[in-house]
């Protein structure tokens, strides 16, 4: 406490509220194969449908993964999910050759920013697919950086070169055709044909570039109709006499009341209607006046879209737009965002990241940027994404899916509840789950499935195939096996598939959290009951359960006119105590979080008698809610001389301890029927028997 030196009134405020705050238990992790997403990165999801979003639909490939991580959204809000990865190349749009596919393979922002300044020795790559994989080829991008480009008068009587002129030019299209048919014709002033069918031929050429598979093209007019087309096909120029023709094809017919007819026709960008207008100059660069390049039209559109309907319900649906983006380095909006293109792609976009500028567009600084001189847009769709070697579930390297669990050995990373999915190296994965994560951690529990052969066509050996599967799983009180996997449909693919149980018994769990408290047994009639099952690998019968759970297996189990649910709630402790049981380690993980983050207030504090009662003061609250709420039968915290001697003290440490009761869930029910004579008294009998 400072001194006054002269007279007055200090008003200081000391804070001892200090509480326990309660601690969120529901968040689920895995890690393992999918199809898109950034890899080696923990990303949040809270629904299946944000799940496909992040990370692709499922395959063949990875449906045990996916179905797994799925099935857990089905019970709960909140999962963290890493994207594992061997090597594997980033799909590409680009004008020609790729010289080093290799290094396109972007796994995350990381990653990217990393290899950002190597990508200028591929100038023909122009854009890259956000993450590595297959799943990028269905990717589509098209640009729009000049108002030509946006919408533009094609007239097919092209200029007089010397002795060379088109006497007749015109664009034809029959009702109910989707074929138009563009024809020149040639004249050379000295009655050269051969001149004359060049000159035509050259024209038309010329014409024809100027074209975009995808342009909308206007036809009709107030007479007949109007109708846009869209431009499907370019045939090439075939030479007749002195007659020069092609054929373009439209994705639809032509539906006036008669034939279109005409020397000029307008066509425009394929994404015209998504924007407001066409790219001119900024609000930005106009801003600046002098400043700037005043006659310079700096704007561009970029639309994202999905050919192969890999991303979205159907092909050809447009993911993203961006609409008024400045090739100004330093440009922004009038609310200050930057609408510099290359950040506004590479942060804004899901799908796409910045590789190289177009040619005729570049980004420059406002006093230097130019218009671009593009007369059309441009087009590209992505190439080149493959999926690693090995990108299966069933051989993907086991070092690769340990690389991605390695995420979750950190605590900053907040998990209760881990999903083992598909086991691989048949207990080497669960068991590195196990050693690396789980014990090391001891705040969160990993749930573990069999393998899918122990149990579908096992033909009767399948209690001996589980048993013998979890003697090789390392004994702990933070892992939990069930006995098998589901049947259940997979609607993205039409088909049926059996899935590890893990991710169903993960989420019930979660489930229980939030309807009860993470001490609650999530097994049962009242809490266990399965979602999306359509029958059982295998359902154990009362001998069989009795064996599993013996062998601290976790049967789960169909019973006629019940349902399927969770039959067992034990832990693979492997001997008989308290945490042989999920809901007191549960129960335990709950206390111990809280409590300790609690007790940091108390660091730096003096260890005296005040500080140890007021340690007392907040933690008994929140233990005497707990016994309110069922978790614990009785509880008791030591926090004096008596634990916090002299030595203690002078060893700058601080000691809490803290008994608990835990309360324990019902396994085995009794019921006897006792039947006794009329005339005797229940008095004289019960407690007898």
């Amino acid at each position: 406490m400072s001194f006054m030196v002269s007279p007055g009134v200090e008003v200081k405020e000391i804070d001892l509220t200090s509480g326990v705050l309660p601690i969120s238990t529901t968040e689920g992790g895995i890690a393992g194969l999918f199809r898109w997403g950034p890899v080696n990165l923990v990303q949040e999801v809270n629904s299946e449908a944000d799940l496909v979003k992040k990370f692709g639909k499922p395959t063949s490939f990875n449906a045990e993964t996916w179905f797994s991580a799925a099935n857990f959204l089905a019970y709960s809000n909140l999962l963290f999910v890493v994207r594992a990865l061997g090597t594997a190349v980033s799909a590409t749009a680009n004008t020609g050759s790729v010289a080093n596919l290799e290094s396109f393979t972007i796994q995350n922002k990381d990653n990217y920013l990393s290899k950002a300044n190597g990508f200028s020795s591929d100038t023909d790559v122009l854009y890259a697919a956000k993450y590595p994989g297959r799943s990028g080829n269905s990717l589509k991008i098209s640009v729009c950086d000049s108002a030509n480009s946006y919408r533009s008068t094609i007239n097919l009587f092209a200029a007089t070169v010397g002795n060379d002129s088109i006497t007749s030019a015109n664009i034809v299209t029959t009702v109910g055709s989707n074929l138009a048919v563009i024809s020149l014709q040639g004249l050379n002033s000295d009655s050269n044909a051969t001149l004359a069918a060049l000159f035509a031929n050259v024209s038309l050429t010329a014409i024809l570039a100027q074209l975009t598979v995808g342009d909308l093209i206007d036809t009709g007019n107030s007479t007949i109709g109007k109708q846009t087309l869209k431009l499907s096909s370019i045939s090439g120029v075939a030479v007749s006499g002195n007659i020069a023709s092609a054929n373009i094809t439209f994705d639809n017919t032509l539906k006036n009341r008669a034939t279109w007819s005409s020397n000029t026709f307008v066509r425009s960008w394929e994404y015209s209607n998504l924007v407001t207008k066409a790219p001119g100059q900024s609000q930005y660069l106009q801003s600046l006046g002098a400043l700037g390049n005043t006659s310079a039209n700096d704007e561009l559109h970029i639309v994202v879209v999905d050919q192969r309907g890999t991303f979205a319900n159907a092909p050809d649906q447009v993911l993203e737009v961006f609409s008024n983006l400045s090739r100004v380095t330093a440009a922004k909006s009038s609310d200050g965002t930057s609408i510099f293109y290359q950040g506004t792609i590479n942060e804004g976009s899901k799908y796409v990241w910045f590789i190289n500028e177009r040619s005729g567009a570049d980004s420059n600084t406002s006093a230097n940027v130019e218009s671009s001189t593009n007369s059309k847009p441009l087009t590209l769709a992505f190439l080149n994404g493959i999926d690693s070697t090995g990108d299966d579930e069933s051989n993907v390297a086991l070092g690769t899916l340990e690389d991605a669990w390695d995420k979750f050995k950190s605590d900053l990373v907040n998990v209760s509840l881990l999903i083992a999915g598909k086991p691989r190296g048949n207990t080497e994965l669960a068991n590195y789950i196990i050693d690396n994560v789980v014990e090391s951690r001891k705040d969160c529990i990993v749930f573990i499935s069999p393998k899918k052969s122990d149990v579908f066509n096992a033909f009767g050996d399948e209690v001996d195939n589980l048993i013998t599967f979890r003697n090789l799983l390392n004994d702990t009180s933070y892992a939990v096996m069930d006995s098998g996997w589901k049947y259940q449909y997979d609607r993205y693919n039409d088909v049926n598939r059996f899935i590890p149980l893990n991710g169903d018994i993960a989420g019930l769990t979660a489930r229980t959290d939030h309807d009860r408290d993470p001490w609650w047994s999530p097994a049962g009639l009242n809490r266990g009951i399965i979602k999306n099952s359509i029958k059982l690998a295998f359902s154990p019968n009362q001998s069989e359960r009795d064996r599993l759970y013996q062998a601290d297996v976790n049967p789960v189990v169909t019973f006629p006119g019940e349902g399927t649910l969770l039959f067992g709630d034990k832990t693979i402790l492997g001997h008989s105590s308290a945490f042989d049981r999920i809901n007191v380690r549960r129960l335990f993980i709950v206390l111990e979080k809280t409590i300790a983050r609690a007790a940091r207030v108390q660091l730096f504090e003096f260890n005296d008698s005040f500080t140890r009662a007021q340690f007392i003061n907040m933690i008994e609250p929140f233990l005497r809610d707990v016994q309110g709420r069922r978790g614990i039968t009785d509880f008791r915290v030591v926090c004096d001389e008596t634990n916090n001697t002299p030595e203690v003290i002078d060893s700058n440490r601080f000691v809490g301890d803290i008994y608990i009761k835990p309360s324990r869930s019902i396994n085995f029910i009794t019921l006897s029927f006792v039947a006794v004579r009329t005339g005797v008294a229940f008095e004289e009998i019960v407690g007898r028997f």
